[in-house]
């Protein structure tokens, strides 16, 4: 007697009719070329995919802006990616220093414990970048092997500002240092050999406007001579990144790869190489101060002060009189507009990655926004925000692109 199968619904019933714009923290929509790309499935192997790889790789350089010959994909999220990482360069035993301002900063703090390794975890303050004098005072101290930071924090919207400082910190340590740009990467400057960055991660379901499930990590020259000294064999097989580098670099097989996904990140790749990084950083910029000040010409207040926030993923402090699941529910099913929740505060969480910062999706997204918090309750001045939007999506002064 065969098990039954239960009653199955078709997707077609399940999925909203009109596709949500995704405007959380996270994947975001992305352009038809990389839909397009998304639906082919090729041979993983052989001479086509080969030429798709070195390309990738070719841009994945200019995005990471790194020389490094040793930038690998990863099938699975930006988490698989830093999971890569922590287990290819973190030893039993080793000293960790890890910078954790939220969630997913303390997550490599937990893949670091999980591989044995001694790890220390600063906890910056609520609301604040790292302090490089804290973050001296525990190099000085614990003499870590390794230290892991992220360039932004996507659970609390809190940007690492003195992220160059302290990789150059860590250098003089001998330190080697793992970021995780995830929600960063090609939305705001990030620079591996200038910055003596040892791995990067990334996924490419944010900045990259790609899709979730294929994600990058690249390693320093100095990073891939720990990963080949190491003499005991990885518990790991598919994150062992030797194992990796024989698909990526001597098109030999390791596993299966995600093609259809390889091919989307392509195209995703491009995309960001053709707009060029300067004019993409400039774009995000913009459109997340014109998002940050309309929010607050509505008469509302965003989560992180000023010098510390992130403008990737924008956190906007929800009003006591409303519910922020009742919030996200509405937008989505009256506006077909979809933001995030939070991770503990009390915060809903707007992103501003890739395809997110274009003006359409910010004027959409702002009118869901301001006409769910009056649905609910809440009086916010709509149209001023709408008319600070507008007027604050305008190119950037030099001296504000000098800073980029």
């Amino acid at each position: 007697m065969y098990i039954q199968v239960p009653n199955i619904v078709p997707l077609d019933n399940i999925l909203p009719d009109e596709p949500l714009l995704m405007m959380g923290a996270g994947p975001v929509p992305i352009p038809a070329k990389v839909a397009s790309a998304n639906s082919i499935v090729i041979n993983h192997l052989g001479n086509t995919m080969a030429q798709i790889i070195e390309q990738v790789k070719a841009m994945a350089r200019y995005v990471f802006q790194t020389e490094s010959q040793h930038i690998l994909g990863v099938a699975g999220p930006g988490s698989a990616a830093m999971e890569m990482a922590i287990v290819n360069l973190v030893e039993a035993d080793d000293k960790v220093l890890s910078i954790c301002n939220g969630f997913f900063s303390s997550r490599l703090a937990e893949m670091a414990t999980r591989a044995q390794a001694n790890v220390t975890r600063y906890t910056v303050p609520n609301g604040e970048f790292a302090d490089i004098e804290e973050v001296a005072r525990l190099i000085e101290e614990i003499q870590p092997r390794v230290l892991t930071i992220v360039q932004g924090e996507t659970s609390n919207t809190v940007f690492n500002r003195s992220l160059p400082e302290i990789c150059a910190l860590a250098k003089k340590h001998h330190c080697l240092v793992i970021v995780d740009a995830v929600c960063t990467l090609s939305t705001m400057p990030l620079e591996m050999d200038k910055w003596h960055i040892d791995a990067v991660i990334t996924g490419g379901q944010k900045g990259l406007s790609s899709i979730p499930g294929v994600s990058l990590v690249a390693f320093s020259d100095q990073a891939w001579q720990v990963i080949s000294n190491r003499k005991e064999t990885l518990r790991h097989w598919c994150l062992d990144a030797k194992l990796a580098d024989q698909f990526w670099y001597k098109k030999s097989y390791h596993y299966t790869a995600p093609v259809s996904g390889i091919l989307a990140l392509h195209e995703a790749l491009r995309l960001v190489c053709n707009e060029t990084l300067p004019k993409r950083f400039e774009r995000h910029l913009i459109c997340s101060r014109a998002l940050q000040a309309s929010i607050e010409a509505m008469g509302l207040s965003l989560y992180v002060p000023a010098p510390a926030r992130l403008n990737s993923v924008v956190g906007i402090n929800v009003p006591d009189t409303i519910n922020s699941m009742e919030l996200l529910n509405f937008m989505s099913s009256h506006y077909k507009v979809e933001i995030s929740g939070s991770f503990g505060p009390n915060i809903v969480r707007i992103g501003q990655m890739g395809e997110q910062s274009r003006a359409h999706n910010l004027f959409r997204t702002v009118h869901a926004f301001g006409s769910s918090m009056k649905a609910l309750g809440k009086e916010v001045d709509l149209p001023n925000g709408v008319a600070v939007l507008e007027a604050s999506l305008q190119p950037l002064s030099p001296s504000s692109t000098s800073n980029l």
